[in-house]
């Protein structure tokens, strides 16, 4: 495995590489991370992933500065992983002068997550379209935890012909159903303990909407208020069309359920989809 790190010297390395499977991550990686990788390697004889905590995409009070940084962990993980070369820019590297030229992305980046993290996706986007010029690869692989995530960088992908296939992989969860994150450090022992309500919640919800439920907002002010009365703190819980995450009708057949809640200080985001 190479460690990369200036944009000339893996674009020489890639150079020579027929098919590239692209993982993007900011570290602190965990089994879902090596869960794309191991997708990732299904689509592409050449596995690369980058590892940069993206200033872009945190707000002035959101934890940039002490957002997890484990570089020679995750190094170790991704070569007994299999992964062929690991970019690795600092943040001069990939921003040289102040990034003035950004992705604006769809009107809904506003909504869900982006409601509570104004820019958020913008310098998510911008961020992914960078790296995507950068690597040049075919497939890039990105977790369905982050639904909206994958939906804004898909809809970049599309309408600005990116010549880059988006895979979405699925969720990687612990044994009590806990989405696997890298902020589920920040966890107390007892709030660890109480997180998997979440998915729980989201389950609840997807089984009543199966049952025949139609009532979008009543279930979801439901599990709002049942996560509240355990100490959560909600930004949202919504169900919507998968293919737009425009709120749901009852005439959608392909829905997911979103949330976000933060537990103590910790902000949990997780989704369930489902087929009508």
């Amino acid at each position: 495995m190479q460690v990369i790190p200036t944009i000339i010297s893996l674009r020489e390395r890639l150079s020579r590489e027929p098919g590239v499977a692209f993982v993007p991550t900011m570290g602190n990686l965990h089994e879902g991370h090596l869960a794309l990788v191991e997708l990732a390697r299904q689509h592409g004889r050449c596995v690369v992933v980058s590892i940069f905590v993206n200033p872009l995409q945190f707000g002035p009070t959101e934890d940039f500065a002490s957002y997890p940084r484990t570089f020679g962990a995750d190094c170790a993980k991704l070569e007994a992983a299999g992964v062929d070369v690991v970019f690795a820019p600092a943040p001069e590297e990939l921003y040289p002068v102040p990034q003035q030229v950004t992705v604006e992305p769809p009107p809904i980046a506003a909504e869900l997550c982006g409601a509570y993290r104004p820019g958020h996706f913008r310098g998510v986007a911008t961020v992914v379209l960078k790296l995507f010029n950068i690597v040049r690869p075919q497939v890039a692989v990105f977790g369905k935890k982050d639904y909206q995530q994958l939906h804004v960088v898909r809809a970049m992908a599309q309408q600005l012909n990116v010549p880059v296939e988006i895979v979405g992989a699925e969720t990687t969860r612990a044994a009590d159903g806990l989405a696997l994150s890298s902020r589920n450090g920040y966890l107390t022992s007892q709030e660890r303990a109480e997180a998997p309500r979440l998915q729980r919640n989201l389950q609840r919800l997807a089984q009543e909407i199966r049952s025949g439920s139609r009532d979008f907002k009543a279930i979801e002010a439901e599990v709002a208020a049942d996560l509240a009365a355990h100490g959560w703190r909600v930004d949202y819980v919504a169900v919507r069309a998968q293919e737009t995450l425009a709120a749901a009708t009852s005439e959608d057949t392909q829905l997911v359920v979103l949330a976000a809640a933060y537990l103590g200080k910790t902000r949990l985001i997780d989704n369930v989809e489902m087929t009508l």
